[in-house]
């Protein structure tokens, strides 16, 4: 399949079998489309708490920051988007859940056409993939018309996401979160209140758990030196940013690459 092709995944598949990758505050150059069909979990898109069960729904777009927690046995699937694909999504990130049983039948009947598509080897494959993808975008687009319109948006919202969009641009350049709020006219104590409120965790948390993530994407998918990736996350030294990974990992950067590289930091949760 090309690069930039749909293809539907497990959320085990999105996660690599590392809790972190999926369960850690990080923004994706992909569209999302989450579909859980098994267990009860929780996400937390642009700085915004949503519990998820069976038949429930997440659109994330490429760039938003998130995470998400499908719960001990919880399923799902997701669809994954490269932004070039062409495929008509629908603007911002939703949630829904899906109550009406002939459209979850439809939802299942179309996710299972895309996914015969997609273990097969037929001529074409890619242009078949984005036209099952793009049958599953105008599902989603009807079921948002058909859904109860969202409520207002709280101000409390508004500041988390758009502290997160900020964050998820920027975070990388070692930041503190008061400069964060200063960047969005409000306080720091106003900026944690907020996000406490909207994400049920701090601006700070929010902030550690995306440096987190990237640091853990390229110690374990890159093999650029420690100093290199220290310094591209803002760390003003790499024994800081050692001491940073110690306290959250209980490993070195170099023994998180080295636990990564022989399985044993996949079970990982932070």
């Amino acid at each position: 399949m090309t690069q930039d092709a749909p293809r539907i995944d497990t959320l085990a598949t999105l996660s690599g079998k590392a809790p972190w990758r999926l369960g850690l505050q990080h923004s994706r150059d992909t569209h999302l489309l989450i579909w859980i069909t098994r267990g009860q979990g929780r996400a937390i898109v642009a700085g915004q708490r949503k519990g998820m069960g069976i038949n429930n729904m997440l659109f994330i777009p490429a760039g938003t920051l998130f995470s998400v927690d499908p719960g001990p046995q919880g399923f799902g699937l997701a669809m994954v988007v490269p932004p070039g694909a062409g495929i008509p999504l629908p603007e911002g990130n939703h949630h829904l859940r899906i109550r009406d049983v002939h459209a979850q039948q439809e939802l299942t009947a179309l996710v299972e056409a895309m996914q015969r598509e997609q273990s097969g080897s037929r001529d074409f494959h890619a242009a078949a993939a984005r036209a099952h993808a793009t049958l599953i975008a105008i599902w989603l687009k009807r079921a948002l018309l058909a859904a109860p319109g969202p409520a207002e948006t709280s101000a409390e919202a508004r500041i988390a996401t758009a502290f997160t969009d900020l964050v998820a641009r920027e975070f990388h350049s070692g930041q503190s979160t008061a400069t964060y709020a200063e960047k969005l006219g409000i306080t720091p104590s106003h900026l944690a209140r907020c996000l406490n409120t909207t994400a049920g965790m701090s601006a700070a948390a929010i902030l550690t758990e995306c440096s987190l993530h990237a640091a853990r994407s390229l110690l374990c998918d890159t093999d650029h030196p420690v100093g290199r990736i220290s310094e591209y996350l803002g760390f003003g030294s790499a024994a800081y940013f050692t001491r940073f990974m110690q306290q959250h990992t209980g490993k070195t950067p170099s023994g998180l690459r080295d636990a990564e590289a022989s399985g044993a930091g996949a079970v990982s949760h932070t």
